[in-house]
């Protein structure tokens, strides 16, 4: 019977001990430990009980202690320092090799699944150029704090030093990147550096990194697998009852608290909405915490920050405390210095900008319930009134902006469109431009939707890899991707990898023909316009040209159909949409 562990507190659900399957537990069954959702679970045991192969090499071993340990896909491109690892996958059931065009697309991938998931997908790739490849996608990674193993093949031992082909410092170019970063230099570390990588990347959430030589890859290694449990700390963290007492009574003195959920607050949205009506707040989300509880809940103002609301702004401006639950306070979100009460897993997060009335390190799920156990129910119909009336007011300038009529195509009437049509549980991977400006700003987001982006990077590139990854994490979803020109471009080549692996990915490109964000920060910043111009190839004839389905869409009135053709085809498929670039005409 499978093990399964909750990847928000590390608790182990053995099937065997407890006596029920997992999947036969109902929907709306919790983690014990943590109240994390059933869907938080991902399996770990695949081999249990059955000997290992004898005459294995130290390739087999670590791509076995990866399998062991949950890690179900390695994206990446073949090499020669990277043969033996490569040729490990190959013997193993248990992994699912995803080959790419790009190694940016390979990290890309492996970061979103760990955002999406809260589990550890790995890159694999050669040394010296293949390594320097994953750069972009791990520093995604790093910074939106995502667990990813990132594997690379290295020189010979002896060739370490004097030069050689293909070899650089790989230890120093990842060592800024990584929270674990080792070079596996003999056999006998096999099993202890891979399970201490994964547990790096899973405990610290961020980029753990291993460099194999290529003559060690082909080293006997009979060493034994190592099992996940009892190796992992439970993250369950919470605070003491004073200290919960102390920011209850925080909130009790408020007359107008607000909450700020930012993505550290994702699954909890029905604890946010229970404190939020018992205190009558109005709800803000951060950018990435956008579907942490549905956007169309009247308790819901819009998010804050650079894509914020009217009615965000004017709340954040006028409360007297902020609830702050797991952001961390980006320059974009624009959270001010207020009276604060602040929740986060992170520690360092807690007062990172500004002194806070009262910080609570730990698990959001744990401490909210004790927070809203702890204040006084405050009923404030007024308030109520004056949060419906505010948020009716930005959905009405909405509303008038996404004007049917115009062409080329307003970005916002594109936008209306998709949340009028994709599915409620979709998977939205964003990419960075415009398109994700007009999307943040305009898109009403349902709690059983997911949305995945380079958040703190804010890499161009990111969408298409983080859909691809998205469709692996969960198969039976609907997966959209928005794009732009600009940023599809930069990792157009992997489209092949969609089409070769049937990954049904719906790409929505906003063909507007422009870097259209540069082009109006050089308007901002008094620059003339220059060069933000695009010279693009057709995107549906390229689409069909791949194998996949492309569809063009011109006019306003042929964007509904469009999306819908789209939306029914089992297949990749590119909407290229003539867009308008400019802001507001």
């Amino acid at each position: 019977m499978p093990k399964l562990r909750c990847t928000v507190c590390n608790y182990i659900y053995d099937e065997k001990k407890e006596g029920k399957n997992f999947p036969e537990l109902p929907n709306d069954w919790t983690c014990p430990v943590c109240n994390a959702p059933k869907t938080a679970f991902i399996s770990l045991t695949y081999n249990r009980g059955k000997k290992p192969p004898k005459d294995r090499t130290v390739s087999d071993v670590l791509i076995e202690q990866m399998a062991e340990w949950g890690i179900k896909y390695v994206f990446g491109i073949p090499g020669t320092s990277s043969l033996g690892l490569v040729d490990a996958i190959r013997k193993n059931s248990n992994l699912k090799y995803i080959q790419v065009r790009h190694e940016q697309t390979a990290a890309f991938m492996a970061s979103a699944y760990g955002k999406l998931t809260g589990h550890v997908a790995a890159c694999l790739t050669v040394a010296g150029p293949g390594a320097t490849n994953l750069a972009t996608g791990l520093h995604d990674a790093k910074l939106d704090h995502s667990p990813v193993l990132a594997l690379t093949g290295l020189v010979k031992r002896q060739l370490i030093g004097p030069g050689s082909f293909q070899e650089i410092d790989q230890y120093s170019f990842f060592e800024p990147i990584c929270v674990f970063n080792k070079i596996l230099m003999s056999e006998d570390q096999t099993t202890t550096l891979t399970t201490l990588a994964i547990k790096h990347a899973l405990v610290e959430r961020g980029v753990s990194h291993i460099s194999v030589p290529n003559d060690i890859q082909k080293l006997p290694c009979n060493a034994a697998i190592l099992p996940l449990e009892g190796r992992i700390p439970n993250r369950n963290i919470t605070q003491c009852e004073p200290l919960i007492k102390k920011a209850a009574a925080v909130i009790d003195e408020a007359e107008r608290p607000l909450i700020i959920a930012g993505f550290g607050a994702m699954g909890q949205g029905e604890k946010l909405l229970r404190l939020a009506r018992k205190i009558t707040a109005p709800i803000v989300t951060t950018f990435r915490g956008k579907g942490v509880i549905d956007e169309d809940d009247d308790l819901y103002v819009g998010s804050h920050g650079t894509i914020g609301s009217t009615a965000a702004a004017k709340l954040v401006r006028a409360s007297d405390l902020l609830i702050v639950i797991g952001s961390s306070f980006s320059d974009m979100t624009q959270i001010p210095e207020k009276k604060m009460i602040q929740i986060d897993i992170d520690p360092m997060m807690i007062a990172k900008n500004y002194p806070v009335e009262v910080g609570l390190w730990g698990n959001s799920a744990n401490l909210l319930t004790q927070l809203i156990d702890a204040v006084k129910e405050k009923k404030n119909k007024e308030r109520l009134v004056e949060m419906v009336k505010l948020k009716k007011e930005w959905i009405d300038l909405l509303m008038r902006e996404a004007d049917p009529s115009l062409k080329p195509i307003r970005p916002q009437y594109t936008i209306k469109v998709l949340n009028d049509k994709i599915s409620n549980d979709a998977i939205l991977s964003l990419d960075i431009g415009d398109n994700g400006w007009w999307f943040g700003r305009n898109f009403w987001m349902k709690h059983t939707q997911k949305l995945v982006m380079s958040g703190y990077l804010a890499s161009m590139g990111a969408g298409l890899p983080g859909a691809m990854a998205a469709q692996l994490a969960y198969p039976n979803k609907q997966v959209i991707c928005i794009t732009g020109d600009g940023g599809f471009s930069m990792v157009m080549g992997d489209f092949l990898t969609a089409v070769k692996y049937e990954l049904p990915i719906k790409i929505f490109l906003f063909n507007n023909k422009q870097l259209g964000m540069i082009m109006q920060e050089q308007k901002i910043e008094h620059y003339p316009n220059w060069q933000t111009d695009l010279y693009n190839c057709d995107f549906a004839e390229y689409a069909e040209n791949c194998g996949g389905e492309g569809i063009k869409v011109t006019d306003p009135e042929e964007l509904e159909s469009a999306v819908e053709k789209a939306l029914l085809l089992d297949k990749p498929v590119i909407v290229d949409i003539d867009t308008d670039p400019k802001r507001f005409v």
